[in-house]
């Protein structure tokens, strides 16, 4: 049954996530995100049946690029912006600290805190106050191109640095790069240096510090300085924006690249573009580096967050919406209507309970080798100043992809940076 259907009305007047009291007068609520139209209709699906039982309360979706999800909702200021926002976990702090979203009711925070993994409910907190309800999960893995492995002689996918060389070393050449790296996205640059950084026993920082300058971290530069000057990794080849468009995508679509590393999400991306050909592409951990001592990745989580600006009866609605959107009943067996939604983009759900609803889907082999790196995955910091300190980092590594730098120099210049700002940020 797809995503469309699971999405009940008749589930929620049995149960709800939370009660919330019933609304007394007519409200107009407009729930802001950065999915592709396909997904929208599916939310505004969800949306209707809500509606349908609450025909008090009305719901409109707008949609906007992921670039200017961020700067939408603080354009909105603290009232006349959207009323329920999907926000990135890394900006939560800030717009704590600007007023812009409000804690969620006692029942709603305590749902969160029992019914998610401690860790997705702690991203979505602020000094012990939940601020939103976690929807996604996202982690990193090696995707690669099995009929390229086959015409190469690779029988399995590289497990540590000196095999990704190696393994890369064989798939360049004929206007193919090895592996390939984005830029032009801060996320999408920084997200796989981070997770190899991990699987190097390194990290970006730790309490509150930047941990750039280590040995591990010079060590992840480092690759990144022999992928380019060994031509294992073109950088023309790699530009993309936070949909995956361009050639990032297209170049592994038509297989000019035999390796990258890329989150769970964009499983529905390369499934459009590949079309029978998807079954070629398999995932692994991430290659354990020389300072390393197992395969890791770097997490990060998405939440829904309501408008401080909103009057009680919006925030009241809307947390009310949130709480059965993302509750046991809305969808088809346990599952929620929002696992509904994100499972029809490939998209790990968060709530313990979804998880249990869609453990055979889960099982299959594209996302199964995502569900293996969860155990080990890290946090990517959730801290103040933590979008600058990501687009900051951005600019030092492409820098360095295009030859402007030498690995030390981006090492040296990246924990100045990231120093600099999240001091600046605590102030």
């Amino acid at each position: 049954m797809n995503a469309m259907n699971k999405i009940k009305a008749a589930a929620f007047a049995a149960t709800v996530l939370t009660p919330v009291m019933a609304n007394a007068q007519e409200v107009e609520l407009t729930y802001l995100t950065h999915w592709a139209p396909d997904t929208v209709a599916l939310l505004e699906q969800a949306a209707s049946a809500y509606t349908e039982q609450n025909p008090d309360v009305s719901i409109s979706v707008r949609a906007v690029p992921f670039g200017d999800l961020l700067t939408t909702i603080r354009s909105g200021g603290a009232g006349g912006g959207p009323t329920i926002a999907s926000i990135y976990d890394l900006w939560l702090p800030e717009l704590v600290r600007d007023g812009l979203v409000t804690g969620a009711p006692d029942a709603v925070a305590g749902e969160v805190q029992s019914a998610w993994p401690e860790g997705i409910a702690a991203a979505a907190s602020v000094d012990g106050q939940i601020y939103g309800i976690p929807n996604e999960i996202n982690v990193y893995a090696l995707n690669y191109n099995r009929a390229l492995f086959e015409e190469a002689g690779i029988s399995a996918p590289p497990a540590t640095w000196d095999e990704l060389k190696d393994t890369a070393a064989k798939l360049t050449g004929d206007g193919r790069q090895g592996f390939g790296m984005i830029n032009s996205w801060a996320a999408g640059v920084v997200h796989p240096f981070a997770s190899l950084l991990a699987s190097n026993g390194g990290t970006l920082i730790a309490d509150g510090e930047p941990q750039l300058d280590s040995q591990a971290a010079l060590e992840t530069f480092q690759l990144y300085e022999t992928m380019i000057e060994q031509g294992y990794t073109d950088p023309a080849m790699g530009t993309a924006d936070a949909n995956t468009t361009g050639p990032f995508l297209d170049n592994f679509v038509s297989g000019n690249t035999g390796m990258i590393i890329m989150a769970n999400w964009w499983e529905s991306a390369l499934r459009g573009g590949m079309g029978d050909a998807f079954e070629n592409i398999a995932t692994a951990p991430i290659p354990v580096g020389p300072s390393g001592d197992t395969a890791r990745s770097i997490s990060y989580s998405w939440m829904t967050v309501v408008n401080a600006g909103a009057s009680d009866a919006e925030q009241q609605a809307s947390w009310d919406f949130l709480a059965w959107l993302n509750g046991p009943d809305s969808g088809e067996d346990g599952a929620s209507a929002m696992a509904d939604i994100l499972q029809s983009m490939g998209i790990l759900p968060s709530r313990s309970s979804d998880v249990a609803a869609y453990e055979d889907e889960l099982g299959r082999p594209f996302l199964e080798g995502y569900v293996s790196v969860l155990e080990n995955a890290r946090a990517f910091p959730v801290v103040l100043g933590g979008q600058e300190f990501s687009e900051a980092l951005q600019q030092v590594i492409e820098q360095l992809q295009y030859g402007q730098i030498d690995a030390a120099q981006a090492q040296q210049n990246a924990q100045a940076d990231a120093r600099s700002i999240l001091e600046r940020a605590q102030r």
